[in-house]
């Protein structure tokens, strides 16, 4: 057996073993999915409790007073929930909506706060910090800056959390509202419902593990007090702070019912930048927690350390490596003896792919649409092969600013 034999075989198990894995997660995502639509949600006992819901906000001027004014009405008592604002640092007209927003609503427990240069303008973890700092809710939501929320999310997240004292923070889900804009966006809505929520809810099902996203999630006072606020060096603020809930004892879950929907990128340049942000965070939150694979109190948690590693180290390198070899075979530069069996392989893959993403869209209505087939294949052949792109460049830019000692800079998703 060549060189060339036994990375390609060791590409080969790497890439198959991810994908058994995915197939694993998608099914008992699906099965969580069918059990939680028959299920009711909890009701809440005694006094509704006091939420603060936080919002940090930079030049957020095109789609803030859509946000602010869904939240103010949210099926809450009014007056068990604050709206925290974060008008972080902006340079656009923000400020002037939102004081605009508070004259409109007087009798709301609606807070305003404007930093500046010295004080904010360095990421979401600060912003929330800031905003920590001035709330009073027993319970901290969060939401993005772009994102309307249906009248029921809030309860829907409360009322989980109250009924479990074993939960330290409920996610919902986030769809995407401008999903027929163009092609990139349809192939947005499909990775967010079939990779990101599908995943969510296997993990769940199968491990009681689930990873706060950045918004349209709850989570109690006091952990954030415990772990003291949110890291500030962490671009993907949201996974560091799961680990650390872990850490605590308590469970994070997925509550599929509690929706908002959220804007997303419309252009490849906009896209790319807020993938590799959101690649270059979480390979930062794989590297400060890949020391608890080791540490006994951790053990609930491994699949999850072990997840993130072998997606944004272990799969990487073997897509890359077997679509090397495969090209470099095909030009006649090395000789592999299996490389009609990995092309056999690699099409299996592709229709495994194909059928398995397909039945995870019909979870959800009005995506059970024969274009999707379509939509599914082309996004396989382009917006896929893209995230081996992002996730590299991801790596090298954490790399970089680890040699160099550069500071982390937050990237603003740019908003239409």
């Amino acid at each position: 057996m060549t060189v060339a034999d036994i990375l390609m075989l060791f590409s080969v198990i790497c890439i198959w073993s991810l994908l058994l894995v995915n197939v694993v997660l998608i099914v008992a995502g699906y099965l969580y999915y069918v059990q939680s639509e028959g299920e009711e949600i909890p009701e809440i006992d005694g006094e509704m409790p006091f939420v603060s819901i936080m919002v940090p906000a930079h030049n957020e001027g095109i789609v803030i007073v859509k946000t602010v004014e869904s939240l103010l009405a949210l099926d809450y008592p009014h007056d068990r929930y604050e709206i925290i604002v974060i008008n972080d640092n902006s340079s656009d007209n923000s400020g002037v909506l939102l004081q605009h927003l508070q004259s409109k609503h007087p009798s709301r427990n609606l807070n305003i706060i404007s930093t500046d240069s010295i004080t904010g303008g360095k990421g979401k973890s600060n912003a929330l910090n800031i905003g920590f700092a001035q709330s009073k809710g027993e319970l901290i939501a969060i939401y993005d800056a772009d994102n309307t929320p249906e009248k029921t999310a809030l309860r829907y997240l409360v009322a989980e959390i109250m009924n479990d004292q074993t939960l330290g923070a409920v996610v919902g889900k986030f769809r995407t509202r401008n999903r027929d804009t163009n092609l990139l966006t349809r192939f947005i809505n499909i990775e967010t419902l079939s990779f990101q929520w599908m995943a969510q809810a296997g993990r769940w099902k199968l491990f009681k593990l689930c990873t706060i996203p950045g918004t349209n999630f709850i989570m109690r006072r006091h952990i954030v007090e415990h772990i003291g606020g949110w890291d500030v060096k962490a671009i993907a603020e949201d996974t560091e702070i799961s680990f650390r809930i872990y850490m605590m004892g308590y469970r994070i879950k997925f509550q599929p019912k509690a929706v908002t929907w959220e804007q997303e990128p419309q252009t490849l340049k906009v896209w790319f930048k807020q993938r590799t942000r959101w690649a270059k965070g979480n390979i930062y939150v794989i590297v400060k927690n890949a020391r608890l694979l080791f540490d006994p109190s951790a053990k609930n948690i491994r699949f999850d350390i072990l997840y993130f590693l072998s997606i944004y180290f272990l799969l990487l390198t073997s897509l890359v490596m077997s679509d090397v070899l495969l090209i470099l075979h095909a030009l006649g530069y090395v000789r592999t003896t299996i490389a009609g069996f990995s092309l056999f392989l690699w099409m299996l893959a592709i229709t495994m792919f194909i059928v398995g993403t397909y039945i995870t869209l019909i979870t959800e209505k009005g995506e059970m649409r024969l274009s999707n087939l379509w939509i599914i294949m082309l996004m396989y052949v382009s917006y896929c092969q893209m995230w081996m792109v992002v996730a590299a460049y991801g790596l090298y830019t954490y790399l970089k600013d680890l040699v160099f000692k550069r500071e982390v800079k937050w990237y603003k998703t740019e908003r239409y």
